[in-house]
């Protein structure tokens, strides 16, 4: 009877030695969908249950994005400074360090080139990760060096987008990045040189009302949240209930604002289709 009896009381066990199933296994969509995580991964970090398009970095974009993850890393150790002191409910100092000793990032965008399919690119991509992917001054400087680099070595750029819009804690700093990526961008236009710029969930605030929407094509990922101030904002200013999938990228494209809504699995090949159309050369 031992074998079904506890034999011995109050016995604990330390923590590290319970055996949970590890975190990470299994993924959870929004539709309710079980999708195991390491098939989650080879799908590109797509549902397959249910189409689902799962939040991701810039090393993923660049892993999909790069000929055999091959890129070099521009101006990859710019850093935020607390120029004006700002403190809510901490430092933004503070939050700056916690953000980068947990993502392991030095800011909400990472500007690589290489080759994809066999011709060069510039990708600069937000990290929604690090505070929420907010613009700051670091975030325009890095877009526009970026910019800078496509105009000197007429490469086409593309930007992807995933932000929840300008940062605080760099109050006006931060406002200026809008018009400061958008002189960029105009340069970039009057060079003669694609730009591509894709939407992903979520693109809004400053990002949308700059450089997320001046693309010479604007895509979008299914499903990806786009627009300027949030639903409930909106909602509660109107004073009116919102139209459903309100927002989304297919009400966006609906509505005029996007060319097109490019599955993950074919935004390598759409992206340089776009770039070969609008240079005018053979399709790769």
């Amino acid at each position: 009877m031992a074998w079904f009896k506890r034999t011995e009381k109050g016995i604990q066990t330390a923590t590290e030695d319970k055996k949970d199933v590890p975190k990470g296994l299994w993924y959870k969509s929004p539709t309710g969908k079980i999708v195991d995580a390491e098939e989650l991964a080879k799908n590109l970090w797509v549902s397959p249950e249910d189409g689902f398009h799962v939040r991701i970095g810039s090393r993923e974009y660049f892993e999909i994005l790069f000929d055999n993850n091959e890129f070099t890393e521009l101006d990859a150790n710019i850093t935020s400074k607390d120029t004006l002191g700002f403190v809510d409910t901490k430092k933004y100092s503070e939050r700056l360090k916690d953000a980068m000793d947990k993502t392991k990032l030095k800011d909400a965008v990472r500007t690589g080139v290489g080759k994809s399919k066999g011709k060069d690119l510039v990708v600069c991509c937000m990290d929604f990760a690090f505070i929420g992917g907010s613009m700051g001054a670091v975030v325009g400087e890095k877009i526009a060096r970026g910019i800078d680099h496509s105009i000197k070595n007429k490469i086409p750029f593309l930007m992807i987008s995933k932000s929840g819009g300008a940062r605080m804690m760099e109050a006006a700093y931060s406002l200026m990045q809008l018009a400061k990526t958008s002189a960029k961008l105009a340069q970039l236009a009057d060079a003669g040189i694609p730009y591509i710029s894709l939407c992903t969930d979520p693109t809004t605030g400053g990002t949308t009302a700059s450089y997320a929407m001046l693309g010479d094509i604007n895509i979008a990922e299914p499903g990806a949240l786009i627009g300027f101030a949030g639903p409930r904002v909106v909602k509660d200013t109107t004073g009116k209930d919102l139209p459903e999938g309100f927002q989304t990228a297919e009400f966006v494209l609906e509505h005029g604002f996007l060319d097109f809504i490019t599955p993950r699995k074919e935004l390598k090949d759409k992206v340089n289709l776009y770039i070969d159309l609008i240079q005018n050369q053979p399709i790769r």
